[in-house]
């Protein structure tokens, strides 16, 4: 019977390995295809600010990561007894923490984090060519993404984990809109 338990918890680490590598490889593509192929039809200005959108969007996505895993069932177990709208929501992401903080953290937070570096890239080009500059800023560019993005979500930690019951709730409710309670 032991046996069989941990063939069944070994077959589900392995179907869940095999379904985000196939939604990160998907994400990665499609993202990467319509990120290089819109860049390089902006001016500077707006290209920089689908980067800053990019990274917003990874550090968004980590503070909701963090959020689920920190959060408590006890509190969402109270809320969806008082019948607050999207509190049954918030409980499923929070009994399902692990698989939420990878995707949201991991699949979505990382396919942004190399979307800004290909992004970032297309960008120093432009810079480089329309600023007629004769040294390549591309390492100046990737060091400031690479802050932004670090700095963005160590103050997105903290944030996720005083703030984890609102944050995991807004989400909820958010969620909700897709996906009839019952």
């Amino acid at each position: 019977m032991k046996k069989n338990k941990k063939e069944k918890k070994d077959s589900s680490e392995v179907k869940w390995f095999i379904t985000i590598f196939v939604l990160a490889f998907a994400l990665s593509i499609i993202f990467s295809f319509i990120s290089t192929t819109a860049i390089g039809g902006l001016s500077l200005i707006p290209a920089i600010l689908v980067l800053l959108l990019v990274i917003f969007i990874g550090i968004v996505f980590d503070v909701i990561g963090v959020a689920v895993t920190v959060g408590r069932e006890s509190d969402f177990n109270a809320m969806a007894a008082k019948k607050i709208p999207g509190s049954k929501t918030s409980l499923k992401l929070i009994k399902n923490s692990a698989k939420v903080s990878n995707v949201c953290a991991d699949v979505i937070g990382d396919v942004a984090g190399v979307l800004s570096g290909s992004i970032s890239a297309l960008i120093a080009v432009k810079m480089t060519s329309s600023l007629g500059l004769s040294f390549d800023v591309q390492f100046i560019v990737s060091a400031i993404v690479a802050s932004l993005t670090i700095g963005g979500k160590a103050i997105g930690k903290g944030i996720a984990q005083k703030n984890s019951t609102n944050i995991v709730g807004f989400v909820g409710k958010i969620l909700k809109i897709f996906n009839k309670e019952k």
